[in-house]
């Protein structure tokens, strides 16, 4: 599925400030290279339901085995240590060590030699905990990219040299030699596959992350549809970086394919359209969404229209950059495909009859495109009389209610249209308007 550096930006699926993102959220992984990964999951969504299907059976055999994951001996600072000895210089290791040698070895590069004892216990944690771990995830109906990473750690494990640095009992002293021999087939015959082994589990640990995001906020894993015509349908949807938010029933299908979304300032128009946007994004990623329950089909690009700017350098207006989005998007999805597209409050940069007209042409233009989901919000509800014409369209509302000067919202999303003008009230509420009189 497509989706530019735009829509994740206008989603939060990654923000400059990181805490504010969808990342950040999903993010439980245990090592840098697992962050990364994770990273690279959510920054490439899937374009088949296979490749979904797969990743959220990956995902829920590793919620099953959580707990005793947890456990493992595989942490961030063990694979740091594994990483430093391959980065860092030290004196030869004799080949084929014995008593003298190993001896010499210890006295004359005493520092070299603690390095290697340091580094060969933390080995050790490294591939017991990757034993520990294709072990909770062995089976005999693992999906095929879960399998696949299992067998690709059972085979490095299992190269003639290791299995002896495995036995090794752990109440006793290691000799001066054998440490030396392993420290010697580590760095020398086993850097390829231990720097393998790293990349593997980290993404086991990118997964694992996945999964734990999942347990932890009871995200539910969406029902994929195989059909030619687009559809979502979601039920107690909501955004998942809000610490108390609503939950939202949406359906949306090609005979009502249009949702035109009117309501006052801070009424919840933006957080519905990126709470749908975040949950059919990470549907394509795999992942749990955050709703009750989702069906939908497979897009092929998701597109929004929601934090637009100016740009001062190229002499670009708001209202220019709005225009020039418009534009990029109808293009994009004139290719008959199925495309998610996500308008929040459409023609900010210029005065009101401008926007109205300007609405109601893309508006009607866009209803003619049939394979694709609209959702658009706005404040000109002006408009919304002459689109109730059109057959594919819906409209839905966020009530504001206004009691002594106060005002409350449901955030709850009713079907119709409503003319809420609130403004002068806030800037009444918020003191404005009597610090203006008292100049």
């Amino acid at each position: 599925m497509q989706a530019d550096k735009t829509t994740l930006t206008d989603l939060s699926i990654f923000n400059i400030e990181e805490e504010q993102s969808v990342f950040h959220y999903l993010n439980f992984t245990r090592t840098i290279g697992g962050k990364e990964w994770l990273r690279y999951f959510l920054n490439t969504p899937f374009g088949s339901i296979k490749d979904i299907t797969e990743t959220q059976l990956t995902i829920k055999k590793i919620i099953s085995v959580n707990a005793q994951w947890q456990n493992t001996l595989v942490s961030n600072g063990t694979i740091m240590v594994v990483e430093k000895f391959y980065e860092t210089g030290i004196e030869e290791i004799p080949h084929n060590p014995n008593y003298i040698s190993s001896v010499y070895y210890s006295v004359f590069s005493a520092p070299d030699f603690s390095f290697i004892r340091y580094s060969v216990k933390h080995f050790k944690d490294f591939f017991i905990g990757l034993q520990q771990v294709i072990d909770l995830l062995q089976a005999e109906n693992n999906p095929p990219l879960l399998q696949t990473l299992v067998e690709q750690i059972k085979i490095r494990l299992n190269k003639p040299g290791l299995q002896a640095m495995l036995q090794f009992d752990d109440s006793k002293e290691i000799s001066k030699q054998q440490l030396l021999a392993l420290g010697h087939f580590l760095k020398r015959r086993f850097k390829h596959e231990a720097l393998e082994l790293i990349e593997i589990y980290s993404r086991l640990d990118a997964f694992y992350s996945m999964a734990c995001a999942c347990n932890k906020y009871n995200l539910c894993f969406p029902t994929f549809i195989d059909a030619e015509v687009p559809v979502i349908k979601a039920a107690a949807l909501f955004h998942p970086l809000l610490p108390t938010p609503v939950s939202y029933d949406v359906t949306l299908h090609q005979k009502e394919n249009f949702l035109f979304l009117t309501g006052a300032n801070m009424g919840g128009k933006s957080t519905f359209i990126k709470a749908v946007g975040v949950a059919v994004y990470l549907a394509h990623t795999g992942m749990g969404v955050p709703a009750q329950e989702m069906q939908l089909t497979l897009f092929d690009g998701l597109l929004s229209n929601i934090n637009v700017v100016d740009n001062i350098v190229q002499g670009e207006s708001y209202f220019f950059n709005e225009v020039q989005r418009i534009r990029k998007t109808i293009d994009k999805i004139s290719d008959g495909k199925k495309w998610l597209i996500l308008i929040d409050e459409l023609f900010k940069g210029t005065n009101v009859q401008d926007a109205m007209k300007c609405s109601s042409t893309v508006i009607e233009g866009l209803l003619k495109i049939k394979n694709s989901l609209f959702i658009l919000s706005t404040h000109l509800y002006e408009i919304g009389e002459g689109l109730k014409k059109y057959p594919n369209i819906q409209f839905k509302y966020f009530e504001t209610s206004v009691a002594n000067d106060q005002l409350y919202f449901s955030y709850q999303l009713k079907d119709g249209i409503i003319n809420d003008r609130l403004g002068y009230l806030i800037l009444k509420r918020e003191g404005v308007v009597d610090m203006l009189e008292k100049l």
